[in-house]
């Protein structure tokens, strides 16, 4: 079974939904044992942020409409995630970043280390409140990992991992996302929202009858 994943870094609900489907992978490993194949592909819910980005209360008040709407929303978000095991710390948060650099570097890395990146990258942003639009930070990350982060900057700065970038945003668009995250099972089946992991494990379920 495989899984493609369209999700932003800077989308907590990105965050909650991917904690949701590893827990729902886990539990299909361990009743069937079957793995899931798990392919992360890059969306950014903000392309026009400018590359150093912007300050995250202004952006997300115009959001929403004022700071007393803003509030409680990050309220929910964050009880959402402690309700799964996931931290989100929001007053640390000063920036809303552009993520092209942190998507670049995904699509940079090993498959079987994009997960690995990708909670890195996630935890530093909600929990750290570390600017993840800035490239020391993200080599900082990286290193943190054992990547090669001397090796991931030589790639950015010689322009690798842009047209991965291209593809996937082709690919949301043909597909019709305009929401993230969204997830496609076997190329069949889509979810599209922090569904619950039971939703998932139900999902595996159809998908590997059907099979």
């Amino acid at each position: 079974m495989k899984i493609d994943v369209y999700s932003d870094m800077v989308c907590p609900w990105c965050r909650i939904g991917k904690k949701n489907m590893s827990d729902a992978i886990e539990a299909w490993n361990e009743s069937t044992g079957q793995t899931v194949e798990v392919k992360y592909h890059a969306y950014q819910l903000d392309p026009k942020l400018p590359p150093e980005g912007l300050p995250f209360n202004n952006v997300m008040e115009k959001k929403m409409g004022g700071a007393e709407r803003l509030r409680p929303m990050l309220q929910r978000v964050t009880d959402a995630g402690a309700a799964v095991g996931v931290t989100f710390n929001f007053d640390k948060v000063e920036r809303m970043p552009n993520t092209v650099l942190a998507h670049r570097i995904t699509a940079l890395l090993p498959e079987e280390d994009e997960v690995y990146w990708l909670d890195a990258v996630m935890k530093a942003y909600f929990e750290d409140g570390r600017d993840i639009a800035k490239l020391d930070v993200l080599m900082d990350i990286a290193a943190e990992l054992g990547l090669d982060a001397d090796e991931a900057r030589r790639l950015l700065e010689a322009g690798e991992g842009l047209d991965d970038i291209k593809q996937d945003q082709a690919s949301a668009q043909a597909l019709g996302i305009s929401g993230v995250p969204f997830f496609i099972i076997n190329n069949k089946f889509a979810l599209s929202g922090a569904y619950p992991s039971a939703q998932f494990l139900e999902a595996f379920k159809k998908i590997s009858q059907e099979s």
